[in-house]
């Protein structure tokens, strides 16, 4: 250090003596002062003097820049309370919501609830292993699950893990569970129909692919069994389904996979089980891992078929983590929230456009009611979000009119929209005629007397209901219900019982089959009724009306 760089200093630290003693200084010369400082700072810089310490200086700059630098900050917290699935830790000051968290035993759970002083985790496994005074540590990463076209055929928990046997699964890639659904301008009007095998619903609830609908009953009384037809009807169509089973008995699932398998359609259907010995997070889980299973065949173009089985048992699953999780509880103890835990599910459902790959997820959720009460909290919200709904009588479940659906009650907000034009021609005002043979039928129990007119209209809607009726688990194809509905409406039905039209429906495809086989192909190519085509089957339905006719004066 030179004399000049000496006495600079020396008048440096005059300068700041004066300024601790509250010396009064005007702008400028704190200016000044600090010109100074950064004029000896500098100064005391060490300069290189000669070429060989400039390429050292360079060497030591280059060997630092290659050497591995990285500094790893985790975010950790201790588990001050655990029970019920519910893990509630202190610390992890950067974890945010829906964020992983691993636990010493390897088990990971969700964060649903951020405190001030504590963290409320839900456990996506069991919590043996686990106990306070653990150290648990935040990954940084949102809950995600494996999807993929290796996942059909197969049955898989709601994280994505195979139940069926020890053959791994490969996945395609791996998608976020909570995802926001497309936009009012990535969709396109629901036009296309999906059709369920059941009469009843083809003809007169009929289904779009995109739609949401209901299914409402009381206990068994057929709801599974309609949904699981309307898989089975898919078969030998590019619908893919995926049925996600939410609190049911393991015996039921296993029922309902043997139905599938037996059916032929286990090859393009996902099971995903979620029973109730499970943790509670991966019932809740459950059917929002379903729809990001559908979402992936949906975005490669395709059409989905997804069974919600069922929404009451997703809800109290809810209210029992709310509560454990401390939420004020509202109506019938449900957290505030719970319109919004099925309508971001929901709406997840759709018909894309084409500029989006054209493809579409049709929902069917399945909702359990008390004695009937169709008016209770969890249904009234369920019936708001979707596009419709089927509700099943128990009365007429006990009376044995199966599938037991309360036509007034009932109710498809796409309508003919969705409905072939062939199917379109031969149901005309069935649905009106039905109701009101419920009407006039009512009246005739009590004895009222009723002219002919109106024993006819009676007599006419006992072959309808007869006609309607099916048994579980056989699913008629489009072209079959055009056929009997033909027959119905254009009176070659009229002399026959109401108790032998099941055996008359099921004789008369039989010989279609048989005998008329190209009327049955050009329904199922051109999707509607000709004037060929019906001449066909009318020529057709004569003739097996004379068969028929002749068998029955045998049998009598």
């Amino acid at each position: 250090m030179t004399d000049a760089d000496l006495a600079t200093q020396a008048s440096l630290e005059v300068l700041s003596t004066r300024l601790a003693e509250n010396d009064p200084l005007d702008i400028n010369q704190n200016l000044f002062i600090e010109q100074v400082k950064k004029g000896v700072r500098e100064s005391l810089k060490p300069k290189p003097d000669t070429l060989e310490t400039r390429f050292v200086i360079d060497e030591l700059k280059r060997v630092a820049d290659e050497q591995p630098h990285q500094v790893f900050i985790k975010s950790v917290g201790t588990v001050q309370h655990l029970g019920n699935g519910i893990a509630t830790l202190s610390g992890l000051p950067m974890v945010h919501l829906e964020e992983l968290v691993t636990f010493p035993n390897g088990v990971q759970g969700m964060v649903l609830n951020l405190d001030r002083k504590h963290v409320d985790v839900i456990l996506l496994g069991g919590d043996s292993g686990i106990r306070g005074g653990d150290v648990a540590e935040a990954t940084g990463r949102r809950l995600s699950i494996p999807v993929g076209m290796p996942f059909l055929g197969r049955m898989v928990d709601p994280l994505g893990r195979p139940l069926d046997d020890n053959r791994p699964v490969v996945p395609s890639e791996y998608r976020f569970v909570e995802r926001i659904a497309p936009g009012v301008i990535d969709r396109a009007p629901v036009d296309t129909p999906l059709y369920t095998g059941t009469k009843i619903i083809d003809a007169l609830l009929p289904l779009g692919r995109g739609q949401r609908e209901l299914i409402i009953g009381d206990r068994q009384v057929g709801k599974t069994t309609i949904a699981i037809d309307a898989i089975l009807s898919q078969k030998g169509t590019d619908v893919k389904c995926i049925y996600v089973s939410i609190g049911q008995k393991k015996s039921s699932v296993l029922s309902a996979v043997e139905t599938l398998k037996a059916g032929g359609v286990m090859n393009q259907t996902i099971v995903m089980v979620s029973s109730p010995d499970d943790p509670p997070a991966l019932r809740y889980l459950a059917p929002y891992a379903g729809v990001t299973m559908a979402e992936f065949f949906l975005d490669q173009g395709m059409d989905v078929l997804i069974v919600y089985d069922d929404l009451s048992k997703h809800a109290d699953t809810y209210r029992e983590m709310s509560l454990l999780l401390r939420r004020p509880p509202g109506r019938e103890a449900y957290p505030g929230d719970i319109f919004y835990l099925h309508s971001r599910l929901l709406e997840r459902a759709c018909r894309l456009n084409e500029e989006n790959g054209g493809g579409s997820i049709t929902a069917l959720p399945i909702v359990v009611t008390q004695r009937g009460d169709i008016s209770s909290y969890i249904v009234t919200n369920l019936i708001s979000i979707t596009d419709g709904q089927i509700v099943l009588d128990t009365d007429e479940f006990n009376k044995g009119n199966k599938p037991a659906i309360d036509i007034g009650s009932s109710v498809s907000r796409v309508g003919s929209a969705a409905q072939e034009p062939a199917m379109k021609s031969v149901v005309g005002a069935l649905k009106l005629e039905l109701s009101q043979y419920e009407e006039v039928a009512r009246f005739a129990r009590f004895g009222t007397e009723v002219n002919e007119a109106t024993k006819r209209q009676i007599e006419r809607g006992q072959r309808l209901t007869a006609l309607l009726s099916q048994g579980p688990h056989k699913p008629l194809k489009m072209e079959d219900q055009v056929v009997l509905f033909y027959a119905l409406t254009n009176g070659f039905m009229d002399e026959i019982k109401p108790d032998n039209v099941e055996q008359f429906s099921q004789e008369l495809l039989n010989y279609m089959y048989n005998h008329g086989a190209q009327p049955l192909d050009q329904i199922s190519h051109h999707r509607e009724l000709s004037e060929e085509t019906a001449a066909e089957i009318e020529r057709e339905l004569e003739l097996f009306k004379e068969i028929w006719k002749k068998k029955a004066k045998k049998i009598s």
